[in-house]
């Protein structure tokens, strides 16, 4: 952003200096705003909202303390550069405490006042970006959510369905040999026998409208097929650390990438593998403290390639380890987590006929490694295990609503 961008008002109800300081910073490219009192810069700034107030602390009825109050209370974001010749120290803390950028003494150099003006505005600008960047993070924070969910659903779902059909088929296969029964001869003098025909046919009917739910599901979260594409891992590596690199640097954590160059190029999903680099990225931030170091390692390991993620974090416990790739499993403090990023991630590399490890000690750190191969034909498959674990979640979630 230019000089000539910074909205100044100049308040001060000496007219010569207002007028000669406002000159001046005009042929540096500034054009303030004036006022003589804090009234008239109130009222000013109603009608126009400024980035920076210098502001005399001296003045006739509302005093430069008792207008930065009103500025912060009413104009949070907006800074003040408290002005006077008349000054105390007692005015100068206060109006630190108040929340005042600084606090110059008259005569002021220009070049001096000039700086402050511009530090000001610079802070203002940073203000912005964090509250950008937080605003941008939470969305994407959500989005990725949105997606962890989305996908443990269409799993969870998928698996569900398919354990219905099974013993729906077999109700289904029963009822239909029930009422072959009752054709029979023997059957003809039977007591009630038009009840149970009836009670037949609303099972029938029953089976039938399970089977067009399990379908409709089955067919609601079925995803589309896997692209895949020649992928440059140093490419995907160092636009995934960018996507985390912001959130790394405000902790103090450098992210160290490590690149073979014998790794090469593989055929794999690109979209897919950055998610789960993403969230083993997101996750070492996380767990993580300030000063900590991540590294980013791309390794040929024979036939196959390695992406590892080692950080300086916290560790698991041992007793977590078997866990952590478990459906809804997390370590994070409640709301901080949903525990599906890893569950989600195991069953992407699976998928993409790799396969994910973990090593990790406890206050010393932890290594997350996706071993993949060159090529793969991606498996679109739910395991067996994975359904019976999520299964065995549902179960659990489902006792208290069936006491």
């Amino acid at each position: 952003m230019e000089k000539g961008d910074i909205k100044l008002l100049l308040v001060d109800d000496e007219d010569e200096f207002r007028k000669t300081i406002a000159n001046r910073l005009a042929r540096r490219g500034l054009n303030p705003e004036q006022a003589r009192t804090g009234e008239e810069a109130l009222a000013l700034l109603d009608q126009t909202p400024m980035d920076v107030v210098v502001l005399d602390v001296k003045m006739p009825g509302l005093n430069g303390i008792q207008v930065l109050e009103l500025i912060k209370k009413q104009y949070p974001k907006t800074e003040v550069i408290l002005l006077t010749g008349h000054a105390t120290t007692q005015d100068g803390v206060e109006g630190i405490k108040l929340g005042a950028f600084d606090y110059l003494m008259k005569p002021v150099e220009l070049e001096h006042l000039l700086g402050k003006i511009r530090q000001a505005h610079e802070k203002i600008l940073r203000e912005e970006e964090k509250a950008r960047e937080a605003e941008f993070r939470e969305k994407i924070e959500q989005q990725m959510v949105s997606c962890e969910r989305l996908a443990s659903l269409g799993t969870l779902a998928a698996g569900v369905a398919h354990e219905i059909n099974n013993p729906l088929a077999i109700i289904k296969e029963s009822t239909g040999w029930m009422k072959l029964l009752l054709t029979k001869p023997e059957s003809a003098g039977m007591a009630r026998k038009a009840d149970f025909e009836k009670a037949l046919g609303k099972i029938e009917t029953s089976v039938e409208r399970v089977r067009r739910i399990t379908h409709q599901l089955l067919g609601f979260v079925r995803k589309e097929e896997s692209a895949l594409a020649e992928v440059d891992l140093d490419a995907l590596v160092e636009e995934a650390v960018a996507m985390v690199a912001r959130e790394a640097s405000h902790k103090d954590i450098p992210i160290e990438r490590k690149v073979d160059p014998a790794a090469g190029r593989i055929w794999s999903d690109p979209y897919q593998l950055r998610q789960v680099l993403l969230n083993l990225l997101t996750n070492a931030v996380h767990a993580t403290e300030r000063g900590g170091r991540i590294d980013v390692l791309v390794e040929k390991r024979g036939d196959e390639i390695a992406l590892v993620v080692k950080d300086t974090g916290k560790g698991i416990p041992r007793e977590n380890l078997d866990r952590i790739f478990e459906p809804f499993f997390s370590t994070k403090p409640p709301g901080q987590g949903t525990g599906l990023g890893l569950f989600v991630s195991r069953g992407i590399v699976e998928k993409l006929c790799g396969r994910i490890k973990v090593e990790s000690k406890l206050g010393e750190g932890s290594s997350f490694s996706v071993i993949l191969p060159r090529q793969c034909e991606i498996r679109e498959d739910l395991k067996e295990d994975d359904r019976l674990q999520l299964l065995d979640k549902i179960r659990d979630i489902a006792k208290p609503i069936v006491r």
